[in-house]
């Protein structure tokens, strides 16, 4: 009976080493150490991929030497793509549209850590608008009932929720415009500038962008309608990461010269940039009551 009772005792060291070292197939790693070995950062299609990606690949160089580990760069297919993505473990980090971000927060546990400052620290803001020609007898909300009007994309904080949001506050059926998804903020830029529509969203960063491009000449246009600023986009973080790391993240994006976030600045229409500054759920709190109001699901993203 001892002797078997040693037997059993030897054998349940291996397994108590294994247990303490942590096994083979999933080694322990240092506390704020990268997960998988790299970082996968998610950005939402705002803008022409092939415009954005130059952009953001200088800000994920920056961070890679900050973090000493890999950061691989997702310009994702849309809003719901990033969102799934998170949920899914397929991104540590991602950049959300504000409203992209509620329901990354609610449904992929996503944690806002850094957004877009300018030269003075100022947290940036933009603002959305819907605009027609010059010549249009469009002269206001009321004024669109039978006319076209073409949004962003699904999901879209200035390109979708606020301008649908605008037409309820002024008693207008949505079944009383003919809405058009144009497919992002360019393309219903270039819906109105060619004549398609009556009337599109355009939003303050698009504007910029447009008029520095030579795409968009605003004396030639009148802005109809126009939102209350919007806290610009956050850079966020997997909740179910180890917390060491999460304030590595944290401290390496706040550690960014703004040399290092000025392309995807000027995106955003922030000039001069400064340091990205630290944000918490409740600068979003807004757009969070804004989904609620409008009774917005993350199907509507």
């Amino acid at each position: 009976m001892k002797t078997l009772l040693r037997l059993t005792a030897l054998m349940a060291l291996p397994l108590i080493a294994l247990t303490a070292c942590g096994s083979g197939d999933e080694p322990a790693t240092a506390a704020g150490a990268c997960p998988n070995g790299k970082v996968r950062f998610g950005v939402e299609p705002y803008e022409d991929p092939a415009k954005l990606k130059p952009a953001y690949q200088v800000l994920a160089k920056a961070l890679e030497e900050k973090l000493d580990c890999p950061v691989e760069l997702q310009v994702v297919e849309d809003y719901s793509a990033e969102v799934l993505a998170m949920r899914n473990g397929q991104l540590e980090i991602a950049q959300f549209g504000p409203l992209g971000y509620v329901f990354a927060s609610t449904k992929a546990g996503a944690e806002p850590l850094v957004s877009f400052a300018d030269g003075t620290g100022a947290l940036t803001t933009y603002t959305g608008g819907i605009w027609v020609p010059n010549d249009s007898p469009i002269k206001s909300l009321a004024d669109l009932k039978g006319k076209s009007l073409a949004l962003g994309s699904p999901g879209s904080t200035s390109g979708d929720a606020l301008p649908r949001y605008a037409l309820a506050k002024e008693g207008i059926a949505e079944s009383d415009v003919k809405i058009n998804y144009a497919g992002g903020h360019p393309e219903a830029l270039l819906a109105l500038t060619n004549g398609k529509v009556d009337a599109a969203q355009i939003n303050s960063q698009q504007q910029a962008t447009a008029t520095a491009a030579g795409h968009f000449d605003a004396s030639k246009f009148r802005q109809i309608w126009k939102s209350d600023p919007i806290p610009n986009d956050p850079i966020t973080i997997a909740s179910n990461l180890d917390p060491a790391f999460k304030k590595k993240v944290a401290d390496a994006l706040l550690g960014l010269d703004p040399a290092d976030v000025a392309q995807v600045g000027a995106f955003l229409d922030v000039d001069p940039p400064g340091p990205l500054k630290a944000v918490t759920k409740e600068t979003y709190q807004p757009l969070f009551d804004l989904a609620e109001q409008l009774g917005l699901t993350e199907k509507d993203v």
